[in-house]
């Protein structure tokens, strides 16, 4: 996965650096797992705007991902890799020997042809599907389930990965891609290598169009709004803002807002790193 800087010929051009694109294999999604996908420009049913700074963007289709990686047991090849605008990783569509066809999150690594599996058969090779119970440690992986069944919650996006630390009793112990080390079922299932499009972090839009064609408007910083507007705002001059903080006025940069009796609080051994 290659990164495409640009002559500054534009000053659109000049700090643009974007994906090369040249692990995409094709530019025509399959028919059959795709849905509408309807934008709401940030209004609610009533018409009034709820969220701020959403609207526009190009029109997009959403691609129905198997998360679940359920279909245990039975082999598939990787057909394409596949660009996903709803998501910061590439997407692969595999074709089962049975004749049914589904997409996953592309892994780093994986190429079209290659053969991968889900379930107890499966071998600790990269894009197969395997439980905590019988991954080895110290195995780097993406995808992992919270509850047994559920579908993959954790380590989704592009370039993330989790590792395999140890097992204790039912649980197996995962580090994060956060820094957090939290202990999850065995029999949970997770993914053997790290998410595609590793160099995602290192892309710099270069201009304002680019976020408007992804649905992003323009975002006004608290500082420069009137303290009627936001707690940090008024001030002679160009003032800082003093304590940066939300525009309801919950402290930023630190602040932790986990709740302390979290029910699912027993199952982190070590917090992240502030």
């Amino acid at each position: 996965m290659a990164l495409k800087k640009y002559k500054p010929t534009t000053p659109g051009q000049r700090f643009k650096i974007i994906s090369a694109f040249d692990d995409i294999t094709t530019s025509t999604p399959e028919k059959s797992l795709l849905v509408g996908k309807k934008s709401t420009g940030g209004r609610n049913n009533k018409g009034r705007m709820t969220i701020r700074n959403v609207g526009g963007g190009h029109k997009q289709k959403y691609r129905i991902i198997d998360f679940k990686r359920d279909k245990e047991n039975i082999p598939g090849i990787v057909k394409t890799i596949e660009y996903d605008p709803n998501r910061t990783a590439r997407i692969a569509l595999i074709v089962y020997v049975d004749g049914e066809k589904r997409y996953i999150v592309a892994p780093h690594g994986l190429e079209v042809g290659q053969k991968i599996i889900s379930g107890s058969d499966a071998t600790p090779d990269v894009g197969n599907t395997m439980y905590l119970s019988e991954i080895p440690f110290g195995t780097v992986i993406h995808n992992i389930e919270l509850r047994p069944g559920q579908g993959a919650k954790m380590s989704r996006s592009a370039g993330a990965y989790a590792q395999l630390m140890t097992r204790e009793g039912k649980f197996a112990i995962i580090k994060l891609p956060s820094g957090e080390t939290r202990m999850v079922l065995q029999t949970c299932k997770a993914t053997i290598g790290m998410v595609s499009n590793v160099d995602h972090n290192l892309e710099k839009s270069g201009k304002a169009g680019r976020s408007r064609w992804k649905g992003r408007r323009p975002r006004v910083r608290g500082v420069a709004m009137n303290p009627v507007d936001h707690p940090m705002g008024g001030g002679e001059g160009r003032a800082s803002g003093g304590h940066p903080r939300s525009r309801k006025g919950l402290p930023a940069k630190g602040y932790r807002t986990r709740a302390k009796k979290k029910a699912s609080n027993k199952y982190i051994v070590e917090r992240k790193k502030k």
